[in-house]
């Protein structure tokens, strides 16, 4: 377990509005990021998970959205320079191919999914290779809108878990 001086300063001392910011890079949500920064300071990375998964359990559907405009397609790369960009590229390299045939059913994919359920595919990219992706890409395309809404919160807190790991270990 990660000891109080593991964590970011600005989780440890604040303020509230630059905890936020720096927040908004593990999951794009403004509720999330207001409401674990709001319960500064955190003694360890244990309590900030836990404050992390609080606020993520209160999220409502628009809170998901907002926090998935933040993800690219699955096959695109981020843009821009800033954290959030550079851990995109990072946990998306798996779905990179050469395979034009999966390149082509991922962007195919994508396009479907978007037109059925009004936002982008969202999976924890990381450690999952582009076949992998695309087999749940055409998984969930057979889901009912409740349950694609459930799959997509779980999918999104893995990526935030994974996100606050990687804020604690770039700071250290």
């Amino acid at each position: 377990m990660a000891d109080r001086g593991a964590l970011p300063r600005v989780l440890r001392e604040g303020p509230r509005r630059a905890a936020a910011r720096e927040l908004l890079a593990c999951c794009a949500s403004t509720r999330w990021a207001a409401r674990v920064a709001q319960g500064l300071p955190y003694e360890d990375l244990a309590a900030l998970r836990r404050a992390s998964d609080e606020a993520f359990a209160e999220l409502r559907w628009p809170d998901l959205v907002e926090a998935m405009a933040a993800h690219p397609r699955i096959g695109e790369r981020a843009g821009g320079a800033d954290r959030e960009a550079a851990w995109s590229r990072a946990e998306q390299a798996g779905a990179a191919t050469t395979d034009e045939e999966v390149a082509a059913a991922l962007v195919a994919g994508n396009a479907e999914y978007e037109r059925r359920f009004g936002h982008v595919f969202l999976i924890r990219a990381t450690g999952r290779d582009a076949r992998e992706i695309l087999a749940a890409l055409r998984e969930r395309l057979n889901n009912d809108l409740e349950t694609e809404r459930r799959v997509v919160r779980e999918q999104l807190a893995e990526i935030v878990a994974l996100r606050l790991d990687k804020l604690i270990e770039e700071d250290a």
